[in-house]
């Protein structure tokens, strides 16, 4: 191969390599001056779901509503907020669902503990009941019932 071949052939992997790369929806006009908020604000935008698209980021959607949040965080960051603060009012804004990785709570210990209660009451109900269906065996006959029972085997009816 010749130094223009290697050339072409390095410019075509970098190109693939740059073209299969996950792109970010985030504008110029989006980012921040300061890294170390731009930075915090990439990892808030990766926690955040986009309610149009919902299974992406809003670092991750071209969607104007993930544009409107993305500003949304980069304001609330710039205003002096945390990250706990910033996610705080993006969920009692937008609501839990807006968060990809819900926080625990009562609530969701009960939405995702339901079913195995469920599950585990199911299957006691089902093994007490095949308990009590189990029996020793036929109960032994009265003499009255052994009487009759004797009259009709000898035939005597």
């Amino acid at each position: 191969m010749n130094g223009g071949a290697k050339q072409a052939l390095r410019t075509l992997v970098l190109a693939a390599v740059l073209w299969s790369s996950p792109a970010l929806a985030v504008q110029p006009d989006e980012v921040l001056s300061d890294p170390v908020l731009e930075q915090r604000a990439r990892d808030l935008s990766a926690e955040l779901r986009c309610m149009v698209c919902q299974n992406q980021s809003i670092d991750d959607s071209d969607a104007e509503l993930a544009r409107d949040l993305r500003i949304l965080v980069r304001d609330r960051l710039k205003a002096g907020d945390d990250n706990g603060q910033v996610l705080d009012y993006v969920v009692a804004r937008y609501g839990e669902f807006v968060l990809l990785k819900p926080r625990f709570s009562v609530r969701n210990a009960l939405l995702w503990g339901t079913p195995f209660v469920l599950l585990l009451v199911g299957g006691s109900v089902i093994y007490a009941n095949a308990r009590l269906r189990k029996t020793d065996g036929p109960s032994a006959l009265n003499k009255d019932e052994q009487a009759r029972l004797d009259q009709i085997l000898n035939g005597r009816d």
